[in-house]
């Protein structure tokens, strides 16, 4: 499946990945917003000539799995992360770059050590509405976010990486977790920023900013 969009001022594009998980729209209308030719697409050669990626889902880990599989779509995100473009992930696009989740038994894309877990007992899941983000580290696409600002969730897991260095950002829900990470020419988080109003809105900015520069 793929859907063009009007072309901006340049013929860069940003593909995202359509892989049966998730509203893709109101993560295409936010990088629009900011001038960005968003394509959404399941085909492997758009997804591996594209100048960045979002990689964005709702959903379970086994069928978003099987449903990459299915489509051919593991090898190429990750030559796409290895490649130096701009990668975002978004909820389970987050936690799918890790080894392996509580969820089920299909392992993830392998991307980053590490393991997803459930919330813990006693908290209601998903944990579903506004919470604060307390950024740990620098990343251009969290450039200008307020430390402590409130995002959108909805989730029963959480990516727990291996290297604590990885994360950029941290929120409490039962207990301290990993709510975004960035490295070199990767950002992820568990929060939807098309659904955070703008400080989420900020982050989609940010990220064509380092697509109109070829980072």
């Amino acid at each position: 499946m793929c859907y063009d969009v009007r072309v901006s001022l340049n013929d860069k594009y940003v593909a995202i990945v359509d892989y049966q998980a998730g509203n893709l729209r109101s993560v295409q209308k936010a990088l629009e917003r900011f001038g960005a030719r968003a394509v959404v697409t399941s085909d492997r050669d758009r997804i591996g000539a594209a100048d960045a990626m979002v990689f964005p889902g709702q959903g379970a880990n086994d069928s978003s799995m099987r449903h990459l599989r299915a489509l051919g779509l593991v090898e190429p995100i990750r030559e796409f992360v290895h490649s130096g473009r701009p990668f975002m992930g978004v909820c389970l696009g987050l936690q799918l770059l890790l080894e392996g989740s509580d969820e089920g038994v299909e392992p993830g894309l392998g991307l980053l050590e590490g393991w997803v877990r459930r919330l813990p007992p006693g908290c209601k899941t998903p944990h579903m509405g506004w919470n604060r983000v307390s950024f740990r580290q620098d990343h251009p696409v969290f450039e200008g976010v307020r430390d402590g600002s409130y995002f959108y969730f909805v989730h029963s897991y959480y990516a727990d990486p291996e290297d604590k260095a990885l994360v950029a950002g941290e929120t409490t829900y039962g207990v301290e977790f990993c709510s975004a990470l960035g490295w070199g020419n990767v950002a992820a988080v568990q929060f939807h920023p098309e659904k955070s109003g703008e400080a989420g809105l900020t982050l989609y900015k940010n990220f064509v900013k380092l697509v109109e520069r070829g980072a």
